[in-house]
């Protein structure tokens, strides 16, 4: 870029630097025009130029050089020096919202023929020229099939995690079918438990006695062999198994084949408590009976739902609440504890499900300050699948009688880790109202809560419940895969409620060595039922 002053000073001419095109030419009158305004003026093109030559640049680097004439140049550049952008793609966008907004108000046009991938989207629209709003049905149509794919994919994976959940597994079958067959052909399996001059214990309140009411073989060991290796006294662990009647040899098998000295294990069935007649449990016994609570565990789950109206998180809390086992007797003992044990002053209770990872003889000496229950609360957490539940999270506050006797702010508390004072438990009605209140659900066709241990326990054993602290039971190892490792390590009790137990192949597998460190694989039965083999 060059300038010329004409001889006369009376013309400048600023040209490109191939002297071809004049940019600019300025004629200068002499009348009019003094040689200082010149002067000024040169200094003000020569302050500005440097700023149109950056300008000329950018625009070249971005691609404007490919306008042929100034004219092009000075559309291009021309909004820039006024501060305007070209906004078309804006309006285009704009357009574009618009269409899709009024798409989404219409109906899908019928028989829409919709590709099965995005590439076919792509290319049907290149081939049949489509419009943008061709192109809006197409994708609103392909998108809610999607969703209704996806949806009913979650609902099938509940189902078949429901019935997992629900099944025996091959190698936990095989482990009862083949102590049993011991029970019977061995004399060793049979040998009474525990030994005869050890028989005053089992109700010497001096020891540390635990209850567990089970049919899972598997479990149970696990349950007693994590009590007495984490305990720092384990020749005063007493331990009573209930189990039921086709479980019981091959429970008693075990214990007997395997004992846990110096602790103490009893195996009874439920055949063998005199207490337990139908006089005593008539509203369990309808429980079990009851055709149409029959096929509410065990019949189709899908049949009658309304699965557009329902979340897959609630499909899956109402899969839970129907396991098979709510209605099973074995299920319900915990209610008689004080009746099956006479002698006994205060028990720990636990699920088969828990794994013992610390010395539990402490809970013998918390004051219950009059308490029955000894449990921890669940609804001073922040996760929403275990730790944030009140009463509203298991009863119907719609119905009429839940509404007037229940606050659904009231704090629920957890079964599997109970410290309970039996003593203090005789003397009230918890029994009864356990009763009463089973027998109102199962009139009012079970609207008030779907049938489980822990409902109607929540309402028997309000006022009774002492608060412990959750450092010694912690829950949600079956439901929650993100469960931080550091807390379960530090935990009492773990706990594996929920679906995903630790014996199932829906288990999770980064919880499930804290289970699987307490069994022996070197047993010859677990070796030959291939127990958890991968």
């Amino acid at each position: 870029m060059q300038l010329h002053f004409s001889p006369s000073m009376r013309s400048i001419t600023i040209s490109s630097s191939n002297g071809f095109i004049d940019l600019m030419k300025i004629k200068v009158a002499a009348r009019h025009i003094s040689y200082r305004t010149v002067f000024h003026t040169i200094l003000i093109l020569a302050f500005l130029l440097p700023f149109v030559f950056i300008l000329t640049a950018v625009v070249t680097l971005e691609g404007v050089n490919k306008c042929s004439s100034f004219d092009c140049l000075g559309r291009r550049l021309g909004p820039r020096l006024l501060g305007r952008v070209d906004d078309s793609g804006q309006r285009l966008v704009r357009d574009f919202y618009k269409i899709l907004n009024q798409v989404n108000t219409e109906e899908i046009p019928a028989g829409l023929k919709l590709p099965d991938s995005f590439n076919q989207l792509v290319s049907e629209m290149k081939n049949n020229q489509y419009d943008a709003r061709t192109f809006a049905f197409m994708l609103r149509a392909m998108m809610e099939n999607f969703e209704r794919e996806i949806r009913e994919s979650k609902f099938s994976e509940l189902m078949n995690k429901h019935f997992a959940a629900s099944s025996v597994p091959k190698g936990i079958h095989c482990l009862s079918l083949r102590l049993t067959d011991e029970y019977s052909s061995n004399a060793h399996a049979r040998k009474q438990l525990p030994p005869p001059e050890l028989l005053p214990l089992l109700s010497d309140n001096s020891y540390h006695h635990f209850i567990l009411s089970t049919d899972n073989i598997l479990a149970a060991s696990v349950v007693v062999a994590s009590a007495v290796q984490s305990s720092l006294k384990p020749e005063k662990i007493v331990f009573h198994i209930i189990t039921d009647k086709k479980t019981y040899a091959g429970m008693h098998s075990w214990f007997a084949l395997n004992p846990v000295s110096p602790a103490i294990v009893e195996v009874k069935g439920v055949h063998q408590f005199d207490w337990l007649t139908r006089e005593n449990v008539p509203v369990l016994e309808a429980v079990e009976n009851q055709n149409g609570i029959r096929n509410y565990y065990h019949g189709n789950h899908i049949a009658g739902a309304n699965l557009s109206a329902t979340t897959p998180r609630t499909f899956a809390s109402k899969l839970q609440a129907r396991s098979p086992k709510y209605i099973s007797l074995l299920n319900h003992l915990r209610i008689y504890i004080p009746e099956l044990f006479p002698n006994l002053d205060k028990v720990v209770f636990l699920d088969d499900d828990v794994v013992i990872q610390r010395d539990l003889s402490p809970l013998w000496e918390i004051d219950l300050g009059g308490k029955v229950n000894g449990a921890v609360e669940t609804c001073r957490g922040e996760d929403e699948w275990v730790m944030s539940k009140r009463f509203r999270n298991y009863f119907n506050f719609s119905h009429p009688l839940v509404a007037k006797n229940l606050d659904p702010e009231e704090c629920a508390w957890a079964y599997g880790m109970n410290i309970f004072d039996l003593s203090t438990w005789r003397k009230t009605n918890i029994r009864e109202t356990y009763h009463s209140w089973l027998k109102e659900n199962l009139k009012s066709n079970l609207t008030m809560w779907k049938l489980g241990t822990l409902p109607p326990a929540l309402i028997a054993f309000r006022g009774h419940v002492h608060p412990i602290d959750p450092s010694w039971h912690m829950l949600g190892l079956g439901y929650q895969n993100k469960t931080n490792l550091e807390s379960v390590a530090r935990a009492a009790v773990i706990h594996y409620n929920g679906q995903s137990k630790p014996w199932l192949q829906i288990g999770f597998e980064h919880l499930r060595p804290f289970w699987t460190k307490y069994i022996n694989y070197s047993n010859d039965f677990v070796r030959n039922c291939h127990i958890l083999d991968s």
